[in-house]
């Protein structure tokens, strides 16, 4: 047991995949990697699989182009203009403000990195937490 007690021991402690908020944090991950993909190569075009029936009739399992929409633009004034989406809907950064003025189209990638690394840390849990909540209270309204 001597060479043990040289050992850094600690308590193990499993995490949980099956947390919503750990979820929800990694669904907005993947959209931030993609949108950072987007705008290092505007042809970037992720995949899909899809069943679809061939000639024969006989279903075949195909990739398809994903269809990825920008979340940066112009405004009225020809600013580059910045949202982050969860689902369809902009996230609330700020209290009232969903966008990110940008200098230029440059700052795009730059900007979504600084983003992801906040989500990591979770400093925006709380807006997707609303926003999903919102979610849930219009399916359940229908």
């Amino acid at each position: 047991m001597t060479k043990l007690n040289a050992l850094n021991l600690v308590a193990y402690e499993r995490t949980n995949n099956s947390d919503p908020k750990l979820q929800r944090r990694r669904k907005l991950l993947t959209k931030l990697q993609e949108q950072v993909k987007l705008a290092e190569d505007s042809a970037y075009q992720p995949m899909t699989k899809k069943w679809v029936m061939d000639a024969d009739g006989e279903r075949k399992r195909v990739d398809v182009p994903k269809r990825v929409k920008q979340w940066w633009g112009r405004d009225a004034n020809g600013d580059t203009v910045l949202t982050v989406r969860y689902g369809s809907k902009p996230l609330e950064l700020a209290k009232g403000k969903q966008a990110i003025k940008l200098a230029s189209n440059d700052d795009v990638v730059k900007t979504l990195q600084l983003i992801a690394e906040a989500v990591e840390a979770g400093e925006l849990d709380s807006s997707i937490e609303q926003h999903a909540s919102m979610q849930k209270r219009k399916t359940k309204a229908k």
